[in-house]
């Protein structure tokens, strides 16, 4: 059997966590290793026990869901956030977003959705509420203003290599990556900058002054 997702349950209702308790626990793929109250004893539950993923309510007291997510980014990055919330608000999926979390689930889609986010955010990939994804990406696209603030660090450094003329397989060694990651990487950063070639990729890279 292959090995279950391990989840940590962060908010303040005690009643609350024990209803995600319920419906994760009865998953075959899925056990709760811990709970917490608040953002700080969840940043503290997140680096003791190593959980691939964090159900993180936003507005908790002591420590908020978002500043949680930050710290937890630096002391368990290998800590998957998966943010819950009342807010369809963009300003407040954007700022989880920014701090690190992976996914958006809306409160009152739980029962439906939760499932389906916990795996997708387990897996690495994004997960929104389908009911807030397209503001989300409007919101985002026209927040912002420096298109390289799109990328991440790794896809920054990736891009760079390409703009100096490096192949994949140069790309590759330099950053002890494989072939296929810096292909994934360099697929992700073309969607995200809406590019089309290597060609425009360098211009691209010129123009924001990664090489000259």
């Amino acid at each position: 059997m292959s090995k279950k997702t391990r989840i940590l349950l962060a908010d303040d209702h005690a009643v609350v966590r024990q209803g995600f308790r319920l419906i994760l626990s009865e998953q075959p793929d899925m056990e709760i290793v811990g709970e917490a109250g608040d953002g700080n004893q969840a940043v503290e539950q997140a680096e003791k026990l190593r959980p691939d993923v964090v159900v993180m309510d936003v507005a908790m007291p002591n420590l908020n869901g978002i500043e949680a997510t930050r710290r937890m980014s630096a002391a368990a990055p290998h800590a998957r956030v998966l943010a819950l919330s009342m807010h369809k608000d963009s300003v407040y999926v954007r700022e989880i977003l920014r701090a690190g979390a992976k996914g958006y689930l809306l409160k009152d889609s739980i029962d439906r959705d939760l499932l389906a986010a916990v795996r997708a955010v387990a897996k690495g990939e994004a997960y929104l509420s389908p009911a807030i994804a397209d503001g989300v990406l409007t919101d985002y696209r026209k927040h912002v203003t420096d298109p390289l603030d799109l990328l991440t660090n790794r896809e920054r450094e990736v891009l760079q290599l390409i703009a100096e003329g490096k192949t994949n397989k140069d790309i590759a060694q330099a950053l002890q990556l494989s072939v296929y990651t810096v292909d994934a990487h360099r697929g992700r950063i073309m969607e995200k900058l809406n590019l089309h070639s290597t060609g425009e990729l360098v211009r691209f890279a010129m123009r924001a002054g990664l090489v000259d």
